[in-house]
C-alpha cells in the first residue's frame, strides 16, 4: 500500500502543476522543500504504519511537482523569440513525425537543426501550402481530393521524416481558439513540445536524408514507407482511411463526418490502434513463439532447455508490441499499454508477485515520469479507465473468472470470443460517465454498436488491414495486399451499414453539461467505488453518485437578466445569448474548408457543455462567410426553432450545398425563418430584442456584393431589466450615424462593429454609446489588421473595457442587479504555457 500511495502521490502532484496559471520559481520550490521537512518531523508522533505511508506519499509528491516544474521550465525556455514573431526566418530542418496529407498542402513537425536568425525553438509545426489554395469549398467532392491523398499535389514533393530541407518560414507563437469547457489546442501542441508554427514561404531547398537519425525517426519513417505501400490498394475505398488507422495509426485522413458516426455510436476506441489491439497483436505473437520455441533445436539441444518456453513467449510479445506501439506512433495509449505489458513481463520472468493495483500504479508512474504532459491528454484518462474497468470485471481482484472450461476446441473457442465480448462492453459501460465528463456526450447507441462492431473490428477489419500490411511490404505479393485491403473494407462498410444507420436515430445521444469540478470528483469516485473487488457492501450503488455530475442544469440567469457569450472563433462572429429559459445565436462562425467550419468546431461543443439543446432562434447577420459559414453544420446538430437574416437563408444554403459537391441536399430548416428589418421586436423572459438595422431587406434573393451585405447587415439591440447590448455586426460608418441620427442612445455592452475595423466605430457612435465594455472578434495576426489600434484607442477612451478574442479568448459578460461582470476565458482558466 506505501508503494502505490507514493507512486499515486507523484503522478498527482505532476497533474497539480499543469493547472497552475505560473510556475512556482526557486523561493516557492524551497518553501515546499522546508515545509516538507516539517511536516515529515511533526508526522513522528502518528503510528509507524501511517508515518510510513505519510511521508512517502509526501516527498513522492514534493518530487514529481519539482520534476515536473523543473522540465516545464526548461521546455518554457525553448520558444520564440519576440524579434521572430510573425516574421519570416531561415531554418535547416529535419522533418521528424510522418507528414499529415491533405488536399491543400503538407503539415508535418519538424526537428530545427539551426535558423537564421537565432531564437527558433528546436520543435516546430510546418505547414507547406500549395501556392494556389482551393477555398473553402474548393475540392470537397472531387476527385483530385482523393487523389491528393495518395499522391503529392502539384508543387509538392514527397516528404519523408528523416529528410533535411532548408526553408524560408513564417514563425509564430502557437495559438488556438480558447472557449469554456473546449478542446485547448495549445495545451496539445505544448504537450508535444511544439513551441512554434511554421507556414512555408518560396521554394524550399532539399538538402540530404537522414532515416536512421534516431530511433523515433526511424519509427515515424517506417510508418512513411507502410503508408506509401498500402495506398494503392486503398485508394478510391469509402473507408480506405480507417483502414489505415488500424494499421499505422495514421488518421489525418478520416474524413470528419466518420468521427461524428464514430463519436455518436460509441465506436471511437475501435477506430483508432488501442491497447486492445496491440495486446492482440503481442498475444498473437508470443503464441506463435511458444509454438515454435517448443519444437525448435539448437546444436543439438531444444530451445526449451536453454529458456523457458513461456519466457521466450512472454519476451517476444514484448518485442513485437514495442515495434507496433512504434509503427502506431507511440501515443499515450500505445505507451501504456507498451509498458504494462513490460511490467507483466518482468513480473512473470523474475517470478514477482503482481496485483492489479500494483500494476496500474507503477505503470501510471512510469507514464508520468517519462512524459508529465501525458496528463493533459483525454486517451490518458480513457486508456487507463478502461483497463481499471478491465480488471475488476475479469478476475484481477480475487472473483472467479468464469466457470469451468468448456470442453470441446470449438466450444472453447466460442467462450473465449464470448467472455472477450462482454469485457468489452462491460468497458464501454464502465468508460461512459468519463466520456460524458469530458466531451459532454453520452451514446445511447453505444451498447448495441460496440456489441456487433467490437467482434468485427478486432477479430476481422484490424488483423485483416495488417495482413494488407504486410503484404503490400513485401516483393510480389501485391494479390495478396489487395485481396486482404478487399476483405478487410467490406467487413468494415458491412458494419458501418447499421453503424451509420444509429448515428442518424436522434435518440442515439444525448448531450451532458459541463458539471462542476466538486461533481465531477464525485462522480469519478462513483466510478472507482463501483468497479471496486467484489464483497464490497453496497458497491453497486455508487453508481448512483454519478447522476449529479450528469444531469447537472447549469446555472441561468435570472427573469430580466441576461448572459451573452462571444466565443473566440477567430476572424469570424458567433454570440450565444442565454436569458432564464431560452437560448439565440448571433452568427456562425466560419467555414474554413469543405470538411471544417466553427458552428461544428466550436459553437455546437460550446451549446452542447452549456446544456443547450435547442436554439430558439438562430440570427445570420449577414452572408459572408465568416458570419454565416457555419449555419449548415448547426441547423444538423441542433434545432432551430426561428431564424432571422438579412438574405434569403435557405437560398444560401442551396448554393453552399452545390459548392459543397452534394446539390439539393439541406440540412434540417427552422421551424420559422424571417428576415430582420427595422422594428421587429419581442419579448422573452423580461428580456426585450429589437432590431435596428437594416430599415427594409430587398427581396432579391442574388448574392449581394460585400460592401452591400455589410451595409445591411442585422443589428440587434437587447435590453433586460438592468443593462443593455448591441450587436452591430459588420455595418460600417456610415450605417452607424444613420443609427446616431435616429437617436441610438446608450448601450453598457457594445459588439465593436466589423471585428473593430478602422471603418467602422466612428467617434460619434463611440459617444453615443458610451459602453461599459466592448468586445472585438478579431483572429490573431490577421491580415486586415483587426481591431485597429485607433479603434481600440477610441473606445479606451470613452471609458469603455476593451475586450479582444484572439487577447482574451471567449469572452462572457453577465447581466444581473449586482452589476455588469465580464471574464474572458484566458483569465479565468490561465496555464503556465500561456505566461511567456
Amino acid at each position: 500500500m506505501t508503494g502505490r500511495m507514493g507512486l499515486l502521490a507523484f503522478v498527482a502532484a505532476s497533474g497539480v502543476v499543469h493547472k497552475l496559471p505560473v510556475l512556482p520559481g526557486l523561493a516557492h520550490g524551497a518553501a515546499a522543500v522546508a515545509l516538507a521537512v516539517l511536516l515529515s518531523l511533526l508526522a513522528f508522533g502518528l503510528p509507524r504504519r501511517v508515518r510510513k505511508i505519510l511521508l512517502v506519499s509526501l516527498w513522492a509528491a514534493l518530487a514529481g511537482l519539482l520534476l515536473t516544474v523543473a522540465r516545464a521550465e526548461h521546455r518554457l525556455a525553448d520558444a520564440l523569440t519576440d524579434h521572430n514573431e510573425n516574421k519570416v526566418s531561415r531554418v535547416v530542418l529535419r522533418v521528424a513525425s510522418l507528414p499529415r496529407l491533405g488536399p491543400d498542402g503538407r503539415q508535418f513537425q519538424a526537428q530545427v537543426l539551426s535558423s537564421l536568425p537565432d531564437g527558433v525553438p528546436t520543435r516546430i509545426q510546418v505547414s507547406w501550402p500549395l501556392a494556389a489554395w482551393a477555398g473553402p469549398y474548393g475540392r470537397a467532392g472531387d476527385s483530385a481530393a482523393a487523389d491528393s491523398q495518395a499522391s503529392p499535389p502539384d508543387g509538392l514533393p514527397d516528404l519523408a521524416p528523416g529528410q533535411v530541407w532548408r526553408m524560408a518560414l513564417t514563425l509564430k507563437t502557437p495559438r488556438g481558439a480558447r472557449n469554456p469547457h473546449a478542446f485547448d489546442y495549445e495545451a496539445y501542441l505544448f504537450a508535444q513540445g511544439i513551441r512554434a508554427t511554421g507556414s512555408v514561404r518560396g521554394t524550399p531547398s532539399y538538402l540530404r536524408d537522414e532515416p536512421w537519425s534516431s530511433l523515433p525517426v526511424v519509427a515515424q519513417r517506417a510508418r512513411h514507407v507502410v503508408r506509401a505501400a498500402m495506398r494503392p490498394y486503398l485508394d478510391g475505398k469509402r473507408y480506405g482511411a480507417v483502414l489505415l488507422a488500424l494499421a499505422i495509426g495514421d488518421q489525418a485522413s478520416v474524413e470528419a463526418s466518420d468521427w461524428a458516426v464514430f463519436n455518436r455510436t460509441g465506436i471511437t476506441h475501435l477506430v483508432s490502434i488501442s491497447g486492445s489491439h496491440i495486446t492482440m497483436i503481442a498475444a498473437l505473437g508470443g503464441a506463435l513463439t511458444f509454438w515454435l520455441w517448443r519444437r525448435l533445436r539448437w546444436r543439438g539441444r531444444a530451445l526449451a532447455e536453454r529458456m523457458p518456453a513461456q519466457v521466450a513467449a512472454a519476451l517476444a510479445a514484448l518485442l513485437v508490441a514495442s515495434l507496433y506501439c512504434l509503427l502506431a506512433g507511440w501515443g499515450v495509449p500505445a505507451r501504456r499499454t507498451f509498458l504494462m505489458l513490460a511490467v507483466m513481463a518482468g513480473a512473470y520472468v523474475l517470478r514477482l508477485p503482481m496485483s492489479a493495483s500494483r500494476l496500474l500504479s507503477l505503470v501510471a508512474f512510469a507514464v508520468v515520469l517519462l512524459d508529465p504532459w501525458a496528463l493533459l491528454a483525454s486517451g490518458f484518462w480513457l486508456s487507463f479507465g478502461a483497463v481499471y474497468v478491465l480488471m475488476a470485471s475479469s478476475g484481477w481482484w480475487g472473483q472467479p473468472i468464469g466457470r469451468p472450461a468448456v470442453a470441446g476446441r470449438w466450444r472453447r473457442a466460442g467462450s473465449f470470443l464470448a467472455k472477450a465480448t462482454c469485457l468489452q462492453l462491460a468497458i464501454t459501460a464502465g468508460l461512459m460517465p468519463l466520456l460524458a465528463l469530458i466531451f459532454h456526450e453520452v451514446s445511447l447507441a453505444s451498447p448495441l454498436a460496440n456489441a456487433y462492431a467490437i467482434p468485427i473490428i478486432s477479430l476481422a477489419v484490424t488483423p485483416l488491414a495488417l495482413l494488407a500490411a504486410g503484404a503490400a511490404l513485401m516483393p510480389g505479393l501485391d494479390f495478396l495486399a489487395a485481396a486482404f485491403a478487399w476483405l478487410g473494407h467490406a467487413a468494415l462498410e458491412l458494419m458501418m451499414a447499421p453503424t451509420v444507420w444509429l448515428s442518424n436515430w436522434r435518440a442515439a445521444s444525448f448531450t451532458v453539461a459541463a458539471a462542476p469540478a466538486g461533481l465531477t470528483a464525485l462522480a469519478l469516485c462513483g466510478l472507482a467505488v463501483a468497479t471496486m473487488p467484489y464483497g464490497l457492501p453496497g458497491r453497486r450503488l455508487a453508481w448512483l453518485l454519478m447522476l449529479p455530475a450528469l444531469c447537472w442544469p447549469p446555472k441561468r440567469p435570472l427573469h430580466g437578466e441576461w448572459t451573452l457569450h462571444a466565443l473566440d472563433v477567430g476572424q469570424a462572429s458567433a454570440i450565444v445569448l442565454q436569458t432564464a429559459r431560452h437560448a439565440l445565436l448571433f452568427d456562425t462562425g466560419l467555414r474554413s474548408s469543405p470538411d471544417s467550419d466553427d458552428g461544428a468546431r466550436i459553437i455546437w461543443p460550446f451549446l452542447r457543455a452549456q446544456g443547450i439543446v435547442k436554439l430558439d432562434a438562430m440570427i445570420v447577420s449577414h452572408a459572408d462567410i465568416d458570419h454565416a459559414g457555419g449555419a449548415r453544420s448547426l441547423l444538423q446538430a441542433v434545432p432551430v426553432q426561428q431564424s432571422y437574416s438579412s438574405f434569403d437563408l435557405q437560398a444560401y444554403l442551396k448554393r453552399e450545398a452545390a459548392l459543397l459537391g452534394m446539390p439539393g441536399v439541406l440540412p434540417p430548416l427552422p421551424l420559422a425563418m424571417s428576415s430582420c428589418e427595422y422594428g421587429m421586436t419581442w419579448h422573452i423572459d423580461g428580456v426585450s430584442f429589437e432590431f435596428l438595422w437594416p430599415l427594409k431587406n430587398p427581396s432579391d434573393a442574388r448574392p449581394a456584393a460585400r460592401k452591400q451585405r455589410n451595409g445591411r447587415a442585422c443589428v440587434l439591440r437587447l435590453r433586460g431589466e438592468h443593462h443593455s447590448a448591441l450587436l452591430p455586426a459588420d455595418i460600417g460608418a456610415a450605417q452607424e450615424a444613420a443609427l446616431v441620427d435616429r437617436g441610438l442612445g446608450y448601450a453598457d455592452l457594445v459588439l465593436a462593429a466589423h471585428h473593430g475595423s478602422k471603418s467602422s466605430s466612428s467617434l460619434a457612435f463611440v459617444n453615443d454609446t458610451q459602453p461599459l465594455h466592448v468586445v472585438a472578434q478579431a483572429g490573431a495576426w490577421n491580415r486586415y489588421g483587426h481591431p485597429s489600434p485607433d479603434v481600440e484607442r477610441r473606445w479606451q477612451e470613452g471609458g469603455a473595457a476593451f475586450w479582444r478574442s484572439d487577447a482574451h479568448g471567449a469572452v462572457t459578460v453577465h447581466s444581473s442587479a449586482k452589476g455588469l461582470a465580464a471574464i474572458s476565458e484566458r483569465q479565468a482558466s490561465r496555464r503556465y504555457w500561456q505566461a511567456r
